[in-house]
């Protein structure tokens, strides 16, 4: 199973890059959320795929699952929400402010028109 989460983890790693290095300002957007999604998943499969029990004082089980990778996951999915927001608000201003999303227009490399 960790095989499988490994490749998903590197589809979405690889999705990620190619949006990130376009000019559409959304794409990169999509791309950075593929990316926080894809560490996510990695944290979870490097903290191991385990069955077992939640980890509680009153249970009586043979094995328990880690629950400090489901909290670092917790801390970023809370943190790249705020991220995405925050881009999400930024690309929105800038679009009505600029007219465009277009990588050059926005830095003024006017030769590409």
């Amino acid at each position: 199973m960790e095989i499988l989460m490994s490749l998903v983890v590197g589809v979405l790693f690889t999705a990620a890059v190619y949006l990130m290095l376009s000019k559409s300002l959304l794409r990169i957007i999509i791309g950075t959320g593929l990316l926080s999604h894809g560490a996510h998943l990695l944290i979870l499969t490097m903290g191991g795929l385990k069955k077992g029990a939640a980890p509680l004082l009153g249970e009586h089980a043979t094995s328990y699952v880690d629950p400090l990778p489901q909290a670092l996951i917790l801390t970023a999915i809370v943190i790249s929400f705020g991220v995405t927001s925050f881009f999400l608000v930024l690309a929105y201003r800038s679009y009505q402010e600029l007219g465009t999303d277009d990588m050059d227009q926005l830095r003024g490399n006017d030769q590409y028109e």
